[in-house]
């Protein structure tokens, strides 16, 4: 085994440990079948993660690159998701608007942010991945977006247990894009980064003030590792 092979061994074999942390979580307070919005769905593991453990009427997926988008359809379909997935080739933001994605070679990474160059953060994990030049580690692709807000209107969807967004530091303009629709989420799951590696125009107390703001509080905190990343759980205070 290589070294790359070997790194990307040990970050899915902690990252198990994690996820198994995260279902507990809910397991514990969560029983009827389940309404999911998987925002940044990549090739749908979340939803092979919650078909697993769940009872599921509805997972809505939103994945705004063609090429991991793809990979979502075909891996749902392996799998017979097909009858409880809503498969969407979008991004969430506040607005409805054409935009590009910077899509990474290792797919998990891509984000609509621009990636800052000067980052030790960024160059040790081009280097770890085996790519010399930032500009060979990822590509534009043009994608769509779309509010949630509209769509959970549009789509009369009337109950959401657990929201979770996983967009590579484009987490507040997805809450942004909800407004009142927040009221019908039950939790709120995300992972927030504190590397500079994509550059932000935004930190962890902005989306702490508007999840406060929507009415919900902070019930779970867990360190990533190897990474500067925590993932968290927020509830609805009034659910």
């Amino acid at each position: 085994m290589n070294f790359v092979k070997l790194v990307r061994f040990s970050l899915n074999l902690f990252d198990y440990f994690q996820q198994k942390k995260i279902i507990n979580f809910f397991k514990k307070r969560l029983i009827s079948k389940l309404v999911l919005f998987d925002v940044g769905a990549h090739h749908g593991e979340t939803v092979s993660l919650f078909f697993k453990n769940f009872h599921i009427d509805k997972i809505h997926c939103f994945e705004a690159s063609e090429e991991n988008f793809q990979i979502l359809r075909n891996n749902i379909k392996k799998k017979n998701f097909n009858n409880f997935c809503q498969l969407n080739n979008y991004a969430a933001g506040e607005e409805e608007k054409n935009l590009f994605i910077n899509q990474t070679k290792e797919s998990s990474s891509s984000s609509i942010n621009e990636f800052n160059k000067n980052s030790n953060y960024l160059k040790k994990k081009m280097k770890i991945l085996n790519f010399k030049k930032v500009e060979d580690f990822y590509k534009k692709e043009k994608i769509q977006m779309i509010r949630l807000n509209d769509y959970i209107r549009q789509k009369k969807i009337s109950k959401i247990d657990i929201l979770k967004i996983d967009t590579e530091g484009y987490e507040l303009k997805v809450l942004k894009g909800l407004s009142g629709c927040h009221k019908i989420i039950k939790y709120i799951y995300f992972e927030h980064h504190y590397d500079d590696m994509i550059k932000k125009n935004y930190t962890f107390i902005n989306i702490n003030t508007i999840l406060l703001k929507f009415g919900f509080k902070k019930v779970y905190k867990s360190k990533m590792a190897f990474r500067k990343s925590f993932e968290y759980i927020y509830k609805n205070i009034n659910d």
